[in-house]
């Protein structure tokens, strides 16, 4: 690096970083040089309680999950919603190609290329998260797909072949898999960090697996605060901010409030007031 280079990247390095909007859609870059859309919505109060990335559903964009995204920022988080490429819209079209609609949805969320551009869409968006935010916990918050992606990135045995970094204080899976074509019987054993599961009465798996299906993880999951809650009434797409969600949504806001204030105490076995809810069932261990 000549003198001159070596000047502008010290000059670089000085400038203070761009302050955001309130929600700010932002480009990025893999490590692969691929785009990434963002959109971010800045913690609400003074100071960064940490990062919050949320990985959508199969099909689903960084435009979508405003509930979560708002939610988080109001607790203090840098709330980041991710647009992953590889399953977005125009990847859910393609594998729907001379399909349906549910053999596509299928065909995508088991498909490992998929999953390894979400990884790496997190770690680009985790590593803008961190330059804006100086906390050093960062929490991964998912829907469906992205309830797949949380598991698989804290560290759930799969039968893609993949393998995640368990690098997130905890984790927050809405409408997490059972056994079946992504993970294995027993797949969640290992999985160390403190882990809230989400899922709702109506919130049936693709297959037609009753929802009951979608608590085989926190079952297997070893205890330390661990919780799952379930919504009554709350469906698949209620999860997602979609339908008649108002009820799902206040819900899963007050659930990962109190979830996230223990964690702030250090104390997960006593949830705050705000989980216990007439529509809301919770287990902790």
């Amino acid at each position: 690096m000549n003198f001159p280079t070596r000047l502008f990247a010290g000059i670089l390095a000085l400038m203070p970083v761009p302050a955001l909007k309130a929600q700010e859609t932002v480009p990025l870059r893999r490590s692969d040089g691929q785009p990434l859309q963002v959109k971010a919505y800045t913690p609400k109060h003074a100071g960064c309680r940490g990062i919050a990335l949320v990985s959508p559903g199969a099909g689903g964009t960084e435009h979508g999950y405003i509930h979560l995204g708002q939610a988080l920022s109001n607790q203090g988080y840098l709330a980041i919603v991710m647009g992953h490429r590889e399953s977005g819209p125009s990847a859910l079209r393609e594998h729907v190609h001379s399909h349906t609609l549910r053999e596509g949805v299928a065909r995508l969320i088991t498909d490992p290329a998929a999953y390894q551009g979400r990884l790496m869409d997190i770690g680009a968006a985790q590593t803008w998260g961190k330059e804006r935010c100086d906390s050093s916990q960062a929490i991964l918050v998912g829907h469906s797909m992205g309830a797949a992606t949380v598991m698989i990135e804290a560290g759930a045995r799969n039968k893609l072949g993949l393998s995640g970094g368990d690098s997130f204080a905890a984790y927050i899976a809405i409408s997490p898999q059972g056994p079946g074509s992504i993970f294995p019987a027993h797949a969640w054993s290992n999985i160390q960090k403190p882990l809230l599961s989400i899922t709702g009465t109506l919130d049936h798996e693709l297959g037609g697996a009753s929802w009951q299906s979608r608590t085989a993880a926190h079952a297997d999951m070893p205890a330390g605060c661990k919780w799952l809650a379930v919504i009554e009434g709350a469906s698949h797409m209620n999860l997602a901010g979609r339908g008649m969600s108002l009820q799902a949504e206040r819900a899963t806001q007050s659930v990962i409030a109190s979830f996230l204030e223990s964690l702030s105490r250090g104390d997960c076995r006593e949830p705050g007031p705000r989980a216990v809810t007439p529509d809301v069932t919770l287990r902790v261990k």
